[in-house]
């Protein structure tokens, strides 16, 4: 991957991912849920905290984990996942709506990570697998 022309590879990522995410009920796997540690904002918590009217306080001390600047969800799998269904969808976090990033610039920048989730995420799967295929990967 790392021959080919960042934007070359781009397009075609967008392309696949534009095919096959829409193939993949993400509510029938949950994979990423089960499995992820999410980084929160201070606006993130904040807001999920308000929508499921805890104080901050509570919030924090039954979901996060903190240390320095940073918060992450403190359960594997997410407190927020019921029958592999977000039950806060409408307002999760950013790391759980970029999941798995396959819309976002950059792809060659991102292959640890990709591949790191690769066996974990259909849609990565499928894209990846696919992207063999279109770039004569061997």
């Amino acid at each position: 991957m790392k021959t080919k022309e960042d934007k070359d590879i781009d397009k075609l990522v967008f392309e696949l991912n534009e095919t096959i995410a829409p193939q993949i009920d993400c509510t029938s796997c949950g994979n990423c849920c089960k499995s992820l540690l999410i980084n929160v904002t201070e606006e993130e918590a904040t807001a999920l905290s308000g929508h499921l009217n805890q104080s901050r306080t509570d919030f924090d001390n039954q979901y996060l984990e903190k240390g320095g600047s940073m918060m992450l969800m403190n359960a594997i799998p997410c407190s927020f996942l019921t029958n592999d269904k977000c039950t806060v969808y409408k307002h999760r976090f950013a790391g759980c709506r970029e999941f798995p990033a396959m819309h976002l610039p950059n792809f060659n920048k991102r292959l640890f990570t990709t591949f790191m989730h690769y066996g974990r995420c259909p849609i990565i799967y499928n894209v990846v697998e696919e992207l063999k295929v279109k770039t004569g990967f061997r």
